[in-house]
Order: structure tokens, then C-alpha cells, then sequence
């Protein structure tokens, strides 16, 4: 039986780090991974949606990795590096298993309908460039145009590098079924933050997620508490949280560029914007982003 033990908790997605020419800022990689080391998260999953990759060069995802990997102390690092051609993602896989991660994931591929066989040699392929890495299936259906199925996934469970499912779709009856299907080997990260405590509660082994990032102190004490049976704690703190991720949504802008804002208020931590065509925040955004960095703060005095 493997031991998955590394990849259990709570795994914030890794934003992209601009500098104020929108370019990646190595430095600012760097400070990022070093507030997770110090906010004492499970590990970090990086160049995902909430790292911009698809906005991003097979060279931009490289050197944040780079930076990822030189402060990343304790972390468990699980690289994103799915691209729309497999070229590109098998170049980034040989890259990260050379850095020495602990898993590399990634999406199907999309734009192109492709049947379950061709989605299945995408991953392989991906997955022989990194013959010595473990390999997560990213599942977002809404983001993807594609699911995975309860059948593709066994097939891919014939690759022995594969270790589970980032399951981001919305039902929580199909992270019941990846974890049927894959038992104590496999692991299933749940994907929407908004049904944490739900997800880890039917089988969820961990959480993957975009707005963990901006208080992760809040979604550690929701794992603490499933952990020790206190659910109606666990529930209390996700109803909070998800009022949280309302008023992140809720601007003009795009909501990781309201996190980094979030992130400027109560951390001091400046990573940067988001990169086209992604939308920047607009003044009175800004004004929503006190009001969640504010509320963020309540629920830490509240639960913590």
C-alpha cells in the first residue's frame, strides 16, 4: 500500500507573482512560497488555474517552479503541467521531475473534443516524461468542456504513477466514486472550495484550492476539526468562509486579482496583478476587497 500521508491537509493553489511590468517576479515567487511555509499548509499546487497557466509560456511556468523549489522548506509541491499541446506539458514534465516534486497533475486537454482513448495517451505521455513522479488527474469539467469518467479513470489507474483525483466539479457524489473506485491506494483532492467540509467528509483525503490562499489559517481549523469529529465547527467555519468567497466574486475585476489585493491588506504581501485577459481590479473593487480582507480577519478572531 502507498503512503499518501505528504499530500493529506490543506494545499493552497499558488498564484501567479507579477511584477509591475506583468512579467513573472522570481522574488515575489519566492516571498509567496515563504507565507505558506510560515502559515504551516500541507504543501502547495502550483502553475494551476490559480497560477495563471494558460496565460503563461512553457519558460514563465519553469522559473516560477524554479523559485517554488528553492524555499520551499516542508512544503509537498504538486506541479501543474498540462498545456494545449502535449509537446509543450512533456517538456514541462521532464523539467519538474528534474526539480525533484512530488507529483506533477493536469487537466485533459481542451478546445478539441477528443475520446476518452486519446485523453487517456495525453496523460500517459505526459506521465513518461516523468517516469519516477507521482501523476494527479485534474478533473474540471465546467473549465475543461470534458469529465472524467468513473471508466477513463480506471484506465488511467493502470499506470502505476497514478495517485488520484483533483475532482473540481461540483457534485460531491463524484468524489464518492473516485474513492470508491480507488481505495486506500489512490487519493481524492476536493476541488471546490465552497464544499470542503462536504468533500473531505464523504472521502476527500485533501483540499486543493484558489481562495485557501487568502486565509489559510480559516480552511486549516475547517481540516483541524473534521479531523477531531467536530463537524458542526468544521460547518460553522465553512459558512463563514463561503460568505467570504461571495464578497471575492462579487467585483468587477477577476477574483484573483481581488485575492492579491486581500493579500496586500492583511498580509503586506505584494505579488503583483493578474495578466490579460484576465480583468484588473477597478477602484471600487478595491473597495470590496476591504470588506473581505476585513471579514477574513472577524472569522480568524471568531474560530481561531
Amino acid at each position: 500500500m502507498r503512503n499518501l500521508d505528504k499530500y493529506k491537509g490543506v494545499i493552497p493553489a499558488f498564484y501567479a507573482c507579477y511584477d509591475e511590468k506583468g512579467e513573472i517576479s522570481p522574488e515575489r515567487v519566492r516571498a509567496l512560497t515563504e507565507y505558506f511555509v510560515d502559515k504551516k499548509v500541507r504543501g502547495v499546487y502550483v502553475n494551476g488555474s490559480s497560477g495563471e497557466c494558460i496565460y503563461q509560456s512553457v519558460e514563465d511556468r519553469k522559473v516560477v517552479l524554479e523559485n517554488v523549489m528553492k524555499v520551499r522548506g516542508d512544503l509537498t509541491v504538486i506541479n501543474h503541467i498540462a498545456c494545449n499541446n502535449t509537446k509543450d506539458g512533456m517538456e514541462l514534465a521532464a523539467h519538474a521531475e528534474s526539480l525533484k516534486v512530488d507529483a506533477i497533475a493536469a487537466i485533459p486537454p481542451i478546445y478539441f473534443k477528443l475520446p476518452e482513448y486519446a485523453i487517456a495517451q495525453y496523460w500517459n505521455d505526459y506521465s513518461s516524461a516523468a517516469p519516477n513522479t507521482d501523476f494527479i488527474i485534474y478533473n474540471i469539467p465546467q473549465l475543461a468542456g470534458v469529465a472524467l469518467s468513473r471508466g477513463l479513470y480506471a484506465k488511467m489507474r493502470e499506470n502505476k504513477n497514478v495517485i488520484g483525483v483533483k475532482n473540481s466539479s461540483m457534485p460531491t457524489y463524484d468524489i464518492q466514486g473516485f474513492v470508491r473506485d480507488g481505495g486506500d491506494d489512490y487519493i481524492v483532492f476536493n476541488g471546490p472550495d465552497e464544499q470542503f467540509v462536504s468533500g473531505r467528509v464523504i472521502g476527500a483525503g485533501a483540499g486543493i484550492g484558489g481562495t485557501y490562499g487568502a486565509m489559510p489559517e480559516l480552511f486549516l481549523a475547517m481540516n483541524e476539526s473534521i479531523e477531531s469529529g467536530d463537524i458542526k465547527r468544521a460547518r460553522d467555519i465553512q459558512y463563514d468562509v463561503n460568505d467570504i468567497i461571495e464578497k471575492l466574486t462579487s467585483g468587477h475585476g477577476n477574483m484573483y486579482a481581488m485575492i492579491k489585493e486581500v493579500l496586500r491588506i492583511n498580509e503586506g504581501l505584494d505579488i503583483g496583478s493578474v495578466r490579460k485577459p484576465l480583468v484588473e481590479l477597478t477602484d471600487a473593487d478595491k473597495e470590496i476587497a476591504k470588506a473581505a480582507a476585513k471579514m477574513i480577519v472577524d472569522a480568524k478572531k471568531k474560530f481561531i
